[in-house]
């Protein structure tokens, strides 16, 4: 019952006063805010109600979280192929820009993300990202090396898990995630447009042996 309830409100975008409650809360005070009886009580159900749905408080969270990130950071993200001339970092960080822009309106939700992606459910969390945003990156990486997508895959994710980890403890602002993310991008995508398709490290180990 419970993965129906969220699945409900974060695909199929229904209102959901429950769950709208606990992502007022998130905005405005944050994880530790959330007290199941302040939420019972402003969403004018019961306890019972909400442990039928979410056995716990950070299930709960979860799914609120998930129905945000459905209608806010992904709202804008829509699977296309790259335009003629555009190159793979115009591509790129358009489409990372679509990603991460809410969250510059949306602080305390960023923090909220990392302490949950960092937690036990944090795969599921990091699963459901990539089922609505990796279509998009996919098709605009469509001509581009396997080993070279793999390699960016890793380095990227790397680099946000970082960046991440470093706001929520107050080290940098929100809005320095996206510069330093758009240099990441940049240097990748540059040094393999330069290298050319031959160039991979496979290619470049293979080229070495048979010397």
């Amino acid at each position: 019952m419970a993965r129906t309830a969220r699945t409900t409100a974060a695909d199929q975008g229904r209102v959901d006063p429950l769950l709208d409650v606990v992502v007022d809360i998130l905005e405005s005070d944050g994880y530790d805010a959330v007290q199941l009886r302040t939420v019972a009580r402003r969403a004018r159900t019961s306890l019972t109600t909400i442990y039928k749905r979410y056995p716990t408080r950070d299930e709960l969270i979860l799914a609120a979280l998930e129905a945000w990130m459905a209608e806010n950071r992904y709202a804008g993200v829509v699977p296309h192929a790259r335009r003629p001339g555009e190159s793979l970092y115009d591509a790129l960080m358009g489409l990372f820009r679509e990603i991460f822009e809410p969250w510059e309106r949306h602080p305390r939700m960023l923090a909220v993300y990392y302490r949950v992606r960092s937690s036990p459910s944090g795969q599921r969390l990091l699963n459901r990202g990539l089922e609505l945003v990796g279509p998009a990156g996919l098709q605009l990486l469509a001509d581009v090396d396997d080993e070279f997508i793999g390699n960016l895959d890793t380095i990227v994710s790397s680099v946000v898990y970082g960046l991440l980890g470093r706001f929520a403890i107050g080290e940098i602002a929100i809005t320095d995630i996206l510069p330093t993310l758009d240099r990441t991008v940049y240097w990748l995508t540059k040094g393999y447009e330069a290298a050319g398709p031959d160039s991979s490290p496979a290619v470049e180990a293979g080229k070495r042996r048979g010397r």
